[in-house]
């Protein structure tokens, strides 16, 4: 696919920032090599079939000094996320890094060892547990700890014990209260939208090299292989919580609705190792992914970041994470945390402050200005989170989407207001010359947002497509944020060729067999196809026999709803008595197969499937 130079203005920022940036300074290149036991050899992680769902090597062109394709910082950041293999993080205490999104850790207990989020996949977790035994020996899993309720920290459970002995009681598996129905419900419910602009978010679908994808700040990308999910066995609840684990004492500390939904922090007294999950990283995280979520309090994070300080840091001498390297010595450490603490007060402070001085998101985006100390710190750098869309998340949080303006309340949708402003400004030809003006000069985001317009207006008009391509190549070029990066690339990809749909898939059976009856309803609802299903009225009642429970369900003016109550055939129009892992297959469509008893109205069934509608993991993001 052709791919630009970096243009003079792009060449020319580089340049500024190699001078602004203080490259002299490598603790962090110490700290990413400390305790570097052996690398995956060769670094290439395969499906049982051969397909490669993760490769280190493809990485190797990370070396060197930035070329002018790629923001300086962001190169720093990504030539260290792209160290891979196994390294000791304290005595007992050991990583395996690089061979996904997350990191997976190992703790040596008295007779196994204990691993703390399992990555996205089954295969990378099953390959960073060899790489493990390779080096420290056959040690047996005695439990698995989810530090919080995202993909990447627990995705790959099945690849490092089963089900079976989970279920036996020789493994225990242990998260924060909640885990199961916030990571099921996050990759559900909006899971197809999530997941397709996952795919610009983390570029697993760009090439990879000094002109496409060099990472997403977190890590490099998210491995493509089976994801799955098990129940935990013991849920942590309360701070303070202490638990002994195969001889190693743990105490925890809850810190619910920051970086997710369900998140907990854990000291290991015996070895002053503390992990912070993902709550104080190499980064500024985000506040708002660019995937979408809901957003996340930055006022609650500093308080947990504070409270961690005072919990654990007069006894940790190593801070680990589930991302990144650690942190050793205490002095440094409560540095870190305190720095990311402030980084998370400020933003959340200073955005109040300038909204209740009438800016809106956007304004205070354009205003916003780190103080020196946390300015200089390599850590409180927006490689994954970023400062602009941070600030419009807490904008969002507080305020909503609407900035008060009465003119911004009600404008047309993208495409009749593009074609409204092409039309103003004089037609396509001559927003493709304002453009180009603009692009010339270096102006990529007006370029851009003129670009979007015409885009929107024809999604043929070539000269448009193609400079709106060169336009977004520019704007990754010169991005610190990786995820920015990746999202730029990734338009431009698809303005040059064809849509590349959705690489990594979230909502895999594992996780969909662990939703609960009610948010398997919830996620029946919400693909039916209300228009469509305006005129029916439909009562069904469901038996789920391996529950032992009974729901009416009601379809009415467009809208599924449903209450748990004993089935009764004479007020249904159909029941239907099966299991909840029958139910997922009828979801899919599966009308046949055994295991489904039906009483009534057989044509019920039939109707109700007909009305729904699932998403779509190939919509369009960057043409109408």
């Amino acid at each position: 696919m052709r791919q630009n130079d970096a243009s003079e203005a792009i060449r020319q920022q580089q340049a500024d920032l190699l001078q602004s940036l203080p490259m002299s300074d490598r603790r962090d290149f110490a700290s990413a090599d400390r305790g570097f036991v052996a690398a995956l050899t060769p670094g290439q992680v395969r499906t049982d079939t051969g397909d490669v769902i993760w490769d280190a090597d493809a990485s190797e062109y990370l070396r060197g000094d930035a070329p002018d394709t790629v923001n300086p910082s962001l190169w720093r950041q990504s030539v260290l996320v792209a160290k891979q293999g196994l390294f000791e993080v304290v005595e007992g205490i050991y990583q395996v890094r690089g061979l996904d999104l997350s990191n997976v850790t190992f703790v040596e207990g008295d007779t196994g060892v204990i691993v703390i989020d399992p990555l996205i996949s089954a295969e990378t977790a099953a390959a960073a547990l060899a790489l493990y035994r390779e080096h420290r020996g056959a040690r047996t899993v005695v439990a698995v700890i989810f530090t919080h309720s995202h993909i990447d920290h627990f995705g790959g459970v099945l690849g490092v014990t089963t089900k079976d002995d989970v279920a036996s009681g020789n493994v225990q598996v242990i998260a924060p209260e909640g885990t199961v129905a916030e990571a099921v419900a996050e990759n559900v419910y909006a899971g197809t939208a999530m997941g397709r602009r996952a795919g610009y978010m983390y570029g697993a679908a760009l090439e990879r090299g000094p002109a496409g994808m060099v990472g997403a700040g977190l890590g490099l990308t998210t491995s493509t292989g089976h994801a799955g999910i098990v129940a935990p066995t013991l849920e942590i609840t309360t701070s303070g919580e202490r638990h002994t684990i195969d001889g190693i004492e743990i105490e925890f500390q809850m810190a619910p609705g920051t970086e997710a939904p369900a998140e907990m922090h854990f000291l290991f007294p015996g070895r002053r190792a503390l992990c912070m999950a993902e709550n104080a990283t190499h980064t500024l995280h985000n506040l708002l992914t660019l995937r979408g979520a809901l957003v996340r309090d930055p006022h609650g994070w500093s308080r947990y970041l504070s409270e961690a300080i005072e919990l654990f840091s007069d006894r940790t001498d190593v801070l680990f994470t589930s991302h990144h390297w650690p942190t050793w010595g205490r002095d440094a450490i409560r540095e870190f945390l305190e720095l990311q603490r402030d980084l998370y007060a400020y933003l959340h402070d200073q955005t109040l402050r300038m909204l209740n001085r009438g800016l809106n998101g956007a304004e205070i985006a354009e205003e916003m200005q780190l103080p020196p100390a946390l300015e200089n710190a390599w850590h409180a750098h927006g490689y994954y989170g970023s400062v602009s869309h941070n600030v419009k998340a807490i904008y969002q949080r507080y305020m909503g989407w609407f900035d008060g303006n009465p003119a911004r309340l009600w404008p047309h949708p993208p495409k009749p207001l593009a074609e409204r402003y092409v039309g103003a400004i004089g037609g396509l030809d001559r927003v493709v010359e304002l453009a180009q003006v603009a692009y010339d000069v270096g102006d990529f985001r007006w370029a851009a947002t003129l670009l979007d317009h015409a885009i929107f207006a024809d999604p043929d008009h070539g000269p448009a497509r193609t400079l709106y391509a060169d336009t977004l190549e520019q704007l990754a070029y010169g991005a610190e944020n990786g995820t920015w990066r990746n999202f730029f690339l990734s338009g431009a990809t698809e303005l040059r060729g064809e849509n590349f749909g959705t690489p990594t898939t979230t909502n895999a059976p594992e996780i969909l067999a662990q939703l609960t009856a009610p948010q398997l309803f919830d996620a029946i609802a919400i693909t039916v196809d209300g228009p469509r299903a305006w005129d029916l009225t439909l009562a069904l009642d469901i038996v789920l026999e391996d529950e032992q429970t009974s729901y009416r369900l009601t379809l009415r003016n467009g809208a599924l709803v449903y209450v748990e109550k004993a089935a009764n055939p004479s007020t249904a129009d159909v029941t239907l008595t099966l299991t909840k892992s029958r139910l997922l297959r009828l979801v899919g469509g599966d009308t046949s197969a055994n295991g489904l008893q039906v009483l009534g109205d057989q044509t019920v069934l039939s109707t109700l499937l007909s009305v729904l509608q699932p998403g779509d993991p190939s919509f369009n993001i960057v043409v109408p």
